[in-house]
């Protein structure tokens, strides 16, 4: 199989960085519980909220991330198995670029260059399985959709959901 997987908020944990980056710089509580349903730049006072959106033009943002919890695991398990492509909509921020793979580098050494597709629209992926947080990505895919659960996306409905990569490892394993 033919499967493509996002990085932000399926492999990188950039949800926790904004709230992390927000509570640091404006001496926040908040947490992803408070976050649920949203995304966290709309749960900040409004003239904190450019603030939050500008985090991912910061240099070093992308590169600082944490990976997701199993995704190391799950997916050294799923390359070697099938034909495992990261795609993520890395031209919004130009600058991530450089840093998504150096981060991919330094995280997932086994998935290689070859097989990172940094890319506007992910409606030209051809293949089996696309793993994504976001629904607009999803809808246009031919294949078999899969929305990972992250905070920003637990109200949405219309996909087959996996909350984690254990989950994940046993769909597709």
């Amino acid at each position: 199989m033919i499967l493509f997987v996002d990085m932000d908020e399926v492999i990188a944990d950039t949800y926790g960085a904004h709230i992390e980056l927000y509570n640091a710089e404006f001496n926040g509580e908040l947490t992803k519980d408070l976050c649920s349903g949203t995304d966290v730049w709309r749960i900040v006072p409004e003239a904190h909220q450019e603030s939050v959106r500008k985090h991912a033009t910061r240099r070093g943002f992308f590169r600082n991330l944490k990976p997701i919890a199993g995704s190391q695991e799950i997916l050294s398990k799923l390359a070697d198995k099938h034909e495992v492509y990261i795609a993520s909509a890395a031209m919004q921020f130009p600058n991530s670029l450089e840093e998504k793979s150096e981060w991919l580098d330094e995280h997932f050494p086994f998935l290689p260059w070859q097989n990172r597709i940094l890319c506007g629209h992910k409606h030209i992926l051809k293949g089996d399985i696309l793993i994504d947080d976001r629904s607009f990505n999803l809808e246009n895919f031919d294949g078999r959709s899969l929305q990972f659960t992250s905070p920003h996306n637990v109200n949405t409905e219309g996909f087959e959901r996996v909350n984690t990569w254990f989950e994940i490892g046993e769909k597709l394993l």
